[in-house]
């Protein structure tokens, strides 16, 4: 399992592609955005032949404040910025392996989400 949330690879996404994942930031959305979501950012992009960065993008995954609230009830977790930003990562590699919602950069978690990454962390 994943233990570095910081620096890590993810992948292969539907082309085949391996990903390079750097941790930038964590910060309440209502500081940004006005929004009640934790915010975590992300760099992300593919290493050429020659070892360069290519398609660099920047994710930004905003997970609900009252969702997080709701999940840390459920499961008996700390909500804290460690587990944001573990569930974070966690479902941006869901969305490279899969595909899904990779043309955004802001990505909304919803609820469903939210309980999938923490499932990919706590077996049931």
């Amino acid at each position: 399992m994943l233990e570095n949330f910081r620096r890590f690879l993810a992948g292969p996404d539907p082309f085949g592609r391996a990903w390079e994942i750097e941790f930038r930031w964590l910060q309440t959305g209502i500081s940004i955005r006005h929004a009640d979501t934790v915010d975590v950012k992300y760099l992300m992009w593919t290493t050429g032949a020659d070892g360069s960065k290519e398609d660099l993008q920047e994710k930004v995954m905003a997970l609900s404040h009252p969702g997080l609230l709701a999940l840390a009830r459920e499961t008996g977790h700390a909500l804290t910025d460690a587990w944001c930003m573990k569930l974070a990562a966690r479902h941006l590699m869901y969305m490279i392996e899969s595909g899904e919602d990779l043309e955004k950069n802001l990505i909304t978690l919803s609820p469903a989400d939210l309980k999938r990454a923490v499932g990919v962390m706590q077996p049931a």
